[in-house]
């Protein structure tokens, strides 16, 4: 798996500071995309044992509210284990904090759900940019979710977080 970059503080993709992650490689390449540089499977960095080293270390900090997994694409098959392995790692290191993870497919259609068993909250759904605006609260286009995963495994269908109807302040 390959990484485009890591953000040390970003308040822009979840609550709080927190550390994100862009993986590398996206088939999607919806149109408008606001990181189409992550679409390419070739390029970025290689991820290593050390990179997750350090992206845990980044995690550390008191003011670290969580990580944030985004794209590219973590959902794809050529991430998806890569993405597991970050996941896991995390929640077993920060069990209190929150794992966010953004992807183009549907809940409904990721394929190894072994990685709800770490996120907190997944933003689901392709960007539209027909449907995209500056006031939505982490999501790019209105018809992207913001779900509750583990509400969402307990109810056995998808609970929202009630970013939905929000507007960033």
């Amino acid at each position: 798996m390959r990484y485009n970059k890591i953000r040390k503080m970003d308040i822009a993709n979840g609550p709080g500071v927190r550390v994100s992650i862009f993986l590398q490689g996206c088939t999607f390449k919806c149109p408008g995309c606001f990181n189409p540089e992550t679409h390419d499977f070739a390029g970025g960095k290689e991820f290593t044992a050390e990179t997750l080293q350090q992206l845990l270390k980044l995690c550390e900090a008191d003011y670290v509210q969580g990580l944030s997994i985004l794209g590219g694409e973590p959902m794809h098959p050529q991430n998806i284990a890569g993405t597991i392995e970050i996941a896991r790692a995390f929640k077993q290191k920060f069990p209190q904090k929150t794992l966010w993870v953004w992807t183009g497919y549907l809940y409904e259609n990721v394929v190894d759900k072994k990685i709800f068993d770490y996120v907190d909250v997944l933003v689901d759904g392709q960007f539209k940019q027909a449907l995209s605006s500056p006031m939505l609260q982490y999501r790019g286009s209105s018809n992207q979710r913001v779900i509750d995963i583990p509400k969402t495994l307990k109810a056995k269908h998808v609970v929202l977080c009630g970013y939905e109807n929000k507007e960033k302040k």
